[in-house]
């Protein structure tokens, strides 16, 4: 019996590589959680184009929005974990969605990454009539107008919304939220003055500007942006250690075998130094990431956390 057992462990650990080597042998499916179109989908497209040209295997890209992307994200964790399903994951179901909805039907523990593929900066915009043209200036007037500034945001739980709420956290202000049903909306009252302003992904905001119709005061990742160079991070421009924003990455199940993991790892990274990916990816106004599994784990698991706590303190709880 010890030499059976011998046996089977030594072959497990053989044929684990072994399988790595010959995987893929058939199509392999990247749910996306969300419609068609939007950053998520085009992610997944651009890196599942490529894949399927290198592999010789179709990669299919399998929409199933709803639900905040809960209902794609409980599919997608609920398929064997054998490599041929994946998720292109998003700052939305795997940094926020755990701690804003009570119950779940997927937990995050269901996942591993594979890499994290790129990060969408939030830029802090305000109505051009409000008197403040810099960070400092506007938790100045925020401070001395209490809960009379309002802001905008693409829905309760956006990462606009939560972005919002941990600059009021970290900043000791207050003002007044006001979700809408996307950034179109948002965008045209904080132009007109409906609302005083906004941190939204800044894809749709910087045309408006540069045409000067609404002005920027900075950006939410920790460093500045390609995007627009000029303008500081909020952490430089006066509150310390802020950081937010959007940001799309590939998970597989939980139990996915590492060396499967580290050989769709390794692909996701060649793809994101190809010129015309980068360029794709650019123009959404996105930065390329491209890390090894272990650190984008690391990195859910600070988003989740950080996440959680301006959940809690801001007192948002969806059913």
């Amino acid at each position: 019996m010890r030499q059976w057992l011998l046996c089977a462990a030594v072959a497990a650990v053989v044929s684990a590589p072994a399988a790595a080597q010959e995987y893929p042998l058939r199509p392999i499916r990247i749910i996306v959680a969300y419609t068609p179109a939007g950053a998520t989908d085009i992610l997944a497209r651009a890196v599942g184009q490529k894949m399927s040209e290198n592999w010789g295997q179709p990669v299919i890209v399998d929409n199933r929005p709803g639900a905040a992307g809960n209902i794609g994200t409980e599919i997608a964790a609920k398929s064997a974990a054998d490599g041929y399903t994946l998720l292109m994951a998003a700052a939305g179901t795997h940094g926020i969605n755990p701690g804003l909805y009570r119950k779940l039907a997927w937990d995050p523990r269901e996942f591993t990454g594979v890499s994290l593929v790129a990060m969408v900066p939030n830029i802090l915009v305000v109505n051009n009539a409000l008197p403040v043209k810099s960070v400092k200036e506007l938790i100045a007037y925020a401070k001395a107008n209490p809960g009379k500034l309002s802001y905008g945001s693409p829905g309760l739980g956006s990462t606009a919304h939560l972005s919002m709420e941990l600059f009021r956290s970290m900043t000791g202000t207050q003002m007044t939220h006001v979700p809408y049903k996307g950034s179109a909306g948002v965008m045209a009252d904080v132009m007109s003055g409906q609302i005083a302003l906004t941190m939204d992904n800044i894809p749709p905001y910087l045309p408006q500007v540069k045409a000067g119709k609404i002005r920027a005061l900075a950006v939410s990742p920790a460093k500045r942006t390609p995007a627009a160079p000029e303008l500081p991070t909020v952490a430089e421009a006066g509150v310390p250690g802020y950081e937010s924003g959007a940001w799309f990455g590939l998970v597989a199940p939980a139990g996915t075998s590492r060396p499967i993991i580290d050989k769709l790892a390794a692909e996701t990274q060649r793809i994101l130094k190809l010129p015309d990916v980068r360029e794709r990816i650019s123009a959404l106004g996105a930065e390329i990431v491209g890390n090894s599994p272990d650190e984008f784990n690391a990195f859910m698991d600070s988003e989740r956390a950080k996440w959680a706590t301006v959940i809690k303190e801001a007192h948002v709880e969806l059913q």
